[in-house]
Order: structure tokens, then sequence, then C-alpha cells
């Protein structure tokens, strides 16, 4: 299978401090891949690396072949906090539409291919029926549905999540688990969860990142358990 992703030798410093060192990532096409690790070691700044976001202080990332940065439209991403305010006073769909931006002309509007591609990630994640409602009057989980059809509206190879069931009850996890379960039969994922179970159930592979990265292997309770206990 073709490389997706392609994380080689790289290095990141904020200011005088080194947040990821030494990383080597590849990502095959389809594959389904979980990072976890601490908090603060650097796992939301891999996936901001991979999105081209941000750029290495050395090494290189390069995602479809090409610079991250350049593959923006192939890429599509969730942040662990949305970056839309609550208090706004925004429709569902105006959200999911958001997620078309850079892809379409604006001059009269969003166009009709833009309405149906929005359409069809509301319906991958059960949030059509919620597309008139305002997006701060939704749930925390239902909040997370919606801010991954939006990374869906763009059509994207590659999906980037970042902790989608932080913050959600039982319910609305579940919800996002098997959402995340069909999406895996057509695109490329890489995904930074504590959430084992979801990890367990759905990944292809599990990595460790704490300013290194570290495949686990062998049995998955046990590894995962031990990596954890020793980022925590």
């Amino acid at each position: 299978m073709a490389e997706v992703v392609e994380v080689t030798d790289v290095d990141f410093t904020y200011g005088i401090g080194k947040a990821l060192q030494g990383i080597n990532l590849q990502v095959a096409s389809g594959e389904f891949v979980g990072a976890i690790g601490p908090n603060g070691g650097g796992k939301t700044t891999l996936l901001k690396l991979i999105a081209g976001l941000l750029v290495p202080t050395s090494g290189q990332v390069r995602v479809f072949g090409q610079p991250a940065a350049r593959s923006g439209r192939l890429i599509g991403y969730v942040p662990q906090f949305a970056d839309v305010d609550r208090a706004f006073p925004i429709t569902v769909e105006d959200v999911v539409l958001m997620g078309r931006l850079g892809l379409t002309s604006f001059l009269g509007g969003y166009r009709e291919g833009d309405k149906k591609a929005a359409r069809r990630a509301m319906e991958q994640v059960g949030v059509w029926e919620l597309r008139q409602r305002r997006l701060g009057n939704l749930s925390e989980g239902q909040r997370q549905r919606v801010l991954i059809a939006r990374a869906l509206a763009g059509e994207p190879k590659l999906l980037l999540l970042d902790e989608p069931t932080a913050s959600v009850d039982a319910e609305a996890e579940a919800a996002i688990t098997e959402v995340l379960g069909r999406l895996h039969k057509s695109i490329t994922i890489v995904m930074v969860s504590h959430d084992l179970e979801l990890l367990k159930s759905h990944v292809d592979r599990i990595v460790y990142v704490n300013r290194r990265l570290q495949p686990v292997t062998g049995d998955l309770d046990m590894s995962i358990g031990r990596f954890l206990q020793l980022g925590n």
C-alpha cells in the first residue's frame, strides 16, 4: 500500500524546549493509527505537523508525497478544543459548510456541490436532523460529531482526530466510536486518544508519543497499560 504519511527524523521545538525528537512514522493508505501518551508529550504537536499547521524544526513531513503544508485540501483535522464560539448564533449546517472553505469560490455564496458535500458529511456522522439547531444548544457529543462532519465536508483522504471522545458521556462516546468504525472503511485515520476501548476495537496499530515515538506491540492491554503508567 502507498504511504499516505511519511514523518522522517522530525524534531520540533517550542522556544527552548524540544516537544518532539527523532520522530519517524509512516501511515499507509487505509490504515487507522492510534497515538497514546502523556499530556504534554507531543501528540497534538505531531498531529499539527501532519496537518501542515506547524513546520518541523528539522526533518520532513510528507503527506501524499508532498510537503504537509501543500496537502491541506486532502486533510481533515478535528482539534481537541473546538475553534467555534458556542455563544455565536451559528447553525450546525453553517459550521459544517465551513469545511468547504478554500475548496470553492464564494462569489454568490455556497454552491450546490458544497451543500451536497455538507449533507453527506452530516449524514455520515448522524447529525443531519440537527442541521438547523444552533451549535451552542447541542450536547458535547453532538458538537463533537458536528466538528467531525465539518472535517469530512472537505472530502479529505486523511482524517486527523485529537481526542474525539474526550469530555463526552458514555452514549456520545458509543456514537462517535460507531462513526469512526464506519469511516475507517473509506479513509485513512490518525487519532490521538486515551480511550483504550476505542483504540483496541478499531485501530490497526498504536504508537506511544512522549517526545519520542515508540510502537506499541504485543498484548495491547499490557502494553498500553505499561506505557500509560510510565507517561502519567
